[in-house]
């Protein structure tokens, strides 16, 4: 399956959890459809089944979306019954792409049956495999993920809250979790905030789930985020379950450092994460840019501005409702049309590999741009790989001048809590010194701006830098991170 940007900083995993549910495993189905874009590579879903009295955990997982995965109703009534799940997709940025990597993760322990989702990536993760190693410890997985459950086993503790509590106090980084035990759902998250983690209740049900897109397909109530620091018990009965206790991480510091790729990339524009709207952030994104780079038109041609499909498209409305407040002509199009239907690809020796990969994710509408000025507006740019390409293939319906405008500042660092952004070498504006210039002409347009710094960070809810993680624009790392860490450092 071709990944759907390969310029993108790929999304970085989803997940949800239900409980006291009777259509638990159905209804995590549905939480992982509406979730989808967070991660294409692989899903799986866990239920818990009670028979006799004694609870088993039941699974399927597999490559690839989770329509495909899960496409027969009758997993749900004869492979996934019970009353509480958990679900995840997953794109994989800790561990290979590999199913023994596939989530979510299911052990059993002296407490019982033990599974999670994770989103996220630990800083620590891989000191902390050498020591359980060394311990006597057996993994079964290359994922990070995995000495959560190593730590949860082998804690001291006896309640399963503090288990889970002793485990998070040892690990850094990014996390965002689900847990799922024969008798409770658990919800945590870091104390940076870093991932979004939503709760919400349906019927008599608690859910939890990276993005509120996922209540709003299944009809849950959205309730609140899960905090940073906590870690939240919720109780499973055959059809309902309750808030039993809630526990808060010790030296929670002052200001989150939530990810603001979330608000620029990530997640739906129809959810709500980090109390916030995402549509709303994205076109105060594409009004700052407006304001900033302007594209002016010269009398004669209106301008034709469109977006690259589909996360910045309402980034390119905001530019362009800003433009025209500012008495420039200018007309939002429809110039790019997306597959959202791609399956595996077989490559012809007469076939252009790299022209086939961009026209099979996009189209160009030529009589929208075919003796046109446009402006293509997009949320980033990483390698700069597909935006060269896109040009390319807008070039071919003949635009008059091509300007490309960018609703974030340049990238240069990677990122080590749950994107998939290449190394430092492969990031063009890294590579390039920040020559903006120099961006500007590999790709072949006639203008490139990027939002200022300044620019998105007042599009923000608290216009204030302190409340996130901008390290993939700064270099600024809120959490430290091991020189030895990369995304498959557990392979060998």
């Amino acid at each position: 399956m071709i990944k759907p940007d390969i310029d993108k900083p790929e999304s970085n995993c989803g997940i949800f959890g239900i409980a006291g549910n009777p259509s638990a495993s159905l209804l995590t189905y549905y939480g992982l459809i509406a979730q989808q874009h967070r991660g294409q590579e692989a899903a799986g879903i866990v239920c818990n089944s009670k028979l006799n009295g004694k609870v088993t955990f039941k699974s399927k997982k597999g490559i690839g979306l989770v329509s495909e995965i899960f496409n027969d109703e009758r997993i749900f009534i004869e492979e996934l019954s019970g009353n509480a799940a958990l679900g995840h997709n997953r794109y994989s940025t800790s561990g290979s792409n590999s199913l023994i990597n596939v989530q979510p993760f299911i052990v059993k322990y002296r407490a019982g049956n033990l599974a999670i989702s994770h989103n996220g990536n630990l800083t620590n993760a891989h000191k902390l495999r050498r020591e359980l190693i060394e311990e006597g410890a057996i993994f079964q997985t290359t994922s990070d993920t995995e000495v959560i459950l190593h730590l949860i086993s082998r804690s001291k503790k006896e309640t399963q809250i503090d288990q889970i509590y002793d485990a998070l106090s040892q690990v850094s980084g990014a996390y965002s979790l689900v847990l799922l035990t024969d008798e409770f759902l658990f919800a945590c998250r870091d104390p940076l905030g870093i991932r979004p983690l939503s709760l919400g209740i349906i019927n008599n049900s608690y859910v939890v789930a990276s993005e509120t897109c996922a209540f709003d397909l299944i009809d849950a109530k959205y309730l609140r985020e899960i905090e940073r620091g906590e870690i939240l018990a919720i109780k499973i009965y055959d059809d309902y379950s309750e808030i039993v206790e809630q526990k808060f991480l010790d030296n929670i510091p002052e200001f989150p450092k939530k990810c603001i790729f979330e608000f620029i990339y990530f997640s739906r524009p129809d959810s709500v994460i980090f109390n916030e709207n995402v549509d709303k952030v994205r076109r105060e994104l594409g009004k700052k840019l407006a304001e900033e780079s302007p594209v002016w038109s010269n009398g004669e041609k209106k301008l034709a501005v469109m977006s690259v499909p589909d996360s910045s498209n309402t980034i390119a409305i905001g530019y362009n409702n800003q433009l025209r407040k500012m008495n420039i002509q200018s007309k939002f199009e429809i110039g790019l049309i997306r597959s959202h239907y791609i399956g595996r690809t077989f490559i012809q020796p007469e076939i252009d590999k790299r022209k086939l990969s961009a026209k099979m994710k996009f189209n160009t509408v030529k009589g929208v741009l075919r003796n046109r000025n446009i402006v293509i507006v997009d949320d980033s740019i990483v390698r700069g790989t597909t935006s060269k390409q896109l040009v390319d293939l807008i070039r071919e319906a003949n635009p008059s001048q091509l300007h490309f405008r960018v609703a974030s500042p340049p990238i240069t660092h990677p990122c080590f809590y749950g994107m998939d952004f290449p190394t430092k070498e492969e990031l063009i504006a890294n590579r390039v010194n920040n020559d903006i210039n120099q961006i500007e002409k590999e790709l072949g347009v006639d203008s490139l701006q990027y939002l200022s710094y300044k620019g998105l960070i007042e599009c923000t809810p608290e216009k204030d830098e302190r409340f996130y993680c901008t390290a993939c624009f700064t270099g600024k790392y809120p959490i430290p991170v091991d020189d030895e860490l990369t995304k498959n450092i557990n392979e060998s």
